[in-house]
């Protein structure tokens, strides 16, 4: 009897490791500039730093997903509401990377037929940490949105909220990575 129950247990538990082990990927957000702190590179040129968006690459996006988004939102800032500090939307399904610096509107690197619309700074494009002096540490979330939509019908004026509102209605998964940034 006691063989019986550790062969159906053995077989139970090889059926179940091997089941777990075709599971699909989880879609997941990952960064080379982006370690968990900000660094002066990503940091707002007003705050002393360079402005540059990180590097970020994603993978296993869900099936049916035909575009991307990316924010950056910093839930800490003392608005009441927090702070958004990048919108990029209609990034077209084939493209799973967004280079270093691609939030500079300027240098035109981010993904063709891709809109960065305005952050909270009012300014197009991307806005890095900039906490109030002596406010403590901040979260800044970056997400990654695999939407249910080719475009969402907005253009680069669309509020950050407004972006908020459609990526809502459109995600079929996200995934995100944090940085942390103090200005003292």
């Amino acid at each position: 009897m006691k063989k019986l129950h550790l062969s159906l247990f053995l077989m139970l538990f090889l059926a179940l490791t091997g089941c777990s082990q075709n599971q699909t990927q989880t879609f997941t957000l990952k960064s080379d500039d982006v370690g968990g702190q900000a660094t002066l590179k990503q940091v707002y040129s007003g705050c002393g730093g360079q402005n540059q968006s990180p590097h970020l690459i994603w993978e296993n996006a869900p099936e049916g997903t035909k575009s991307f988004a990316v924010t950056i939102y910093d839930k800490d800032a003392p608005t009441g509401s927090g702070w958004w500090h990048w919108l990029i939307f209609n990034i077209p399904a084939g493209v799973n990377e967004l280079k270093t610096n691609a939030g500079n509107i300027k240098l035109n690197i981010a993904p063709k037929g891709s809109v960065q619309s305005k952050t909270d700074f009012g300014q197009y494009g991307y806005g890095g940490p900039c906490p109030p002096k002596g406010h403590g540490i901040h979260q800044y979330l970056i997400t990654v949105y695999a939407l249910n939509k080719e475009k969402l019908d907005l253009d680069k004026d669309a509020s950050p909220a407004t972006v908020g509102f459609n990526l809502n209605f459109a995600t079929i998964q996200k995934a995100s990575i944090v940085m942390y940034y103090e200005r003292k």
